[in-house]
């Protein structure tokens, strides 16, 4: 299928603005992406009809919010193929998620010198939450290495595998890089041993289908502001028999069932982490992303994206001083980059004069980059509405600044 890119583009209010003088380019999107006016009508009508506190009112709002709520819970459950809609837990992010299943799961069944394994290509919040939770219990924290092309060595993470093992972490596409890990293959083998696995999906979300009943991880993090829905909102999937066996991760309203000065009692999931008032605007809204997604298809949204990073791949390695960075065959629609000797920064900052968004630095991922023996790289990383032109202009820009090096 071709999309009609023109129509997608028509979706997005932000898109139509011109930066510095030149027409928005938007090539940030593994940051975020942007948000089609269903999901900005989708706040705006929650606030001027709907507003009110959810689970708990007995008037019309409430009923009617409370339903919209749970509306998206549902969508989700289809979303990523979950057993059932109380699998799925709203935190903050997919920083949350993870800090949860590292604060609950971690506490309660990680010990002095149990091994939890990550990998080189993960975020800060793949690593630091593990980091603190090994600290705190003298477990071991253990990390899979990767090639120069970006990919973990499978048969090193296998060698890291043991009795010990408890849990491994690891990110389902690399943010930097766009390399998509071998997940199932990783699950599998770690199940073998008895460990359980969380997949950070963060990027691969918005890019590949997944079935966490296929794929039989134990939990999936991911956030809503990397699927064209609001910022500050993020998923977490457990399995059931999982989650039940966790403590809460915070406490106060909604995630108890009776409260007195001698005991409390605490909800059922998804309640019991759910304490306080949600992100009640925002999680409504999402459900018009998710709808915005299905409509289009995962896998058409995938073939345009992957025909992005083709095209993009091709025009830029014609360009003298041109150095991609993570060269895995397969990937996300992330392209990384150098120029030259150049830094990072400076070309982000030429392009963004000719209204070029990109991301520049180490990406949150420091560790990769020092592997890598690199301050950082140019990041450019492609969305449903972009299109082939505006790859034709990065690539001109990119030139440009290239010339200007190579003088």
């Amino acid at each position: 299928m071709s999309f009609d890119i023109e129509k997608i583009r028509s979706l997005f209010p932000v898109l139509h603005q011109e930066v510095h003088g030149n027409p928005l380019i938007y090539f940030d999107n593994a940051a975020t992406t942007q948000k089609p006016q269903a999901v900005l009508d989708a706040l705006t009508t929650y606030y001027n009809h709907d507003n009110s506190n959810i689970h708990r009112g007995a008037h019309a709002l409430a009923d009617r919010a409370t339903r919209y709520f749970e509306e998206t819970r549902e969508t989700l459950k289809d979303f990523i193929n979950s057993k059932e809609a109380a699998e799925i837990i709203f935190t903050k992010g997919t920083t949350e998620s993870i800090n949860l299943v590292a604060a609950t799961f971690g506490r309660k069944f990680i010990g002095k010198g149990d091994e939890i394994i990550i990998s080189t290509l993960e975020h800060h919040s793949n690593i630091v939450p593990w980091q603190m939770l090994c600290e705190e219990k003298e477990a071991v924290l253990k990390i899979i290495p990767i090639t120069e092309s970006g990919e973990i060595i499978y048969e090193e993470f296998e060698k890291l595998l043991s009795s010990n093992t408890k849990f491994v972490s690891i990110v389902h596409a690399s943010n930097a890089l766009g390399t998509i890990n071998p997940v199932q293959k990783i699950i599998n083998a770690a199940h073998a041993v008895g460990a359980k696995v969380l997949l950070d999906g963060a990027q691969s979300t918005s890019h590949l289908e997944i079935d966490v009943q296929k794929l039989d991880c134990d939990f999936l993090a991911f956030s809503a502001h990397k699927l064209y829905g609001p910022t500050g909102l993020g998923v977490l999937y457990g399995k059931r028999e999982i989650l039940e066996s966790m403590p809460p991760f915070q406490g106060g309203g909604e995630m108890i069932k009776e409260v007195s000065f001698e005991k409390t009692t605490y909800n059922e999931i998804p309640f019991k982490f759910e304490a306080g008032t949600p992100n009640i605007a925002d999680v409504i809204a999402f459900k018009s992303a998710l709808d915005f997604i299905n409509l289009l298809g995962k896998k058409d949204i995938k073939a345009h994206e992957d025909e992005l990073l083709a095209y993009a791949n091709e025009r830029m390695s014609e360009i003298k001083g041109f150095i991609p960075v993570g060269t895995a065959p397969e990937k996300v629609s992330v392209l990384s980059f150098n120029i030259n000797e150049m830094h990072p920064y400076d070309v982000g900052m030429m392009l963004d004069a000719n209204g070029i968004a990109v991301r520049t630095g180490h990406h949150c991922t420091q560790p990769l980059m020092k592997r890598l023996g690199l301050e950082g790289t140019v990041r450019a990383s492609f969305a449903v509405y972009n299109s082939k032109s505006e790859i034709d202009k990065l690539a001109d820009g990119v030139s440009r600044i290239a010339r200007i090096k190579n003088k």
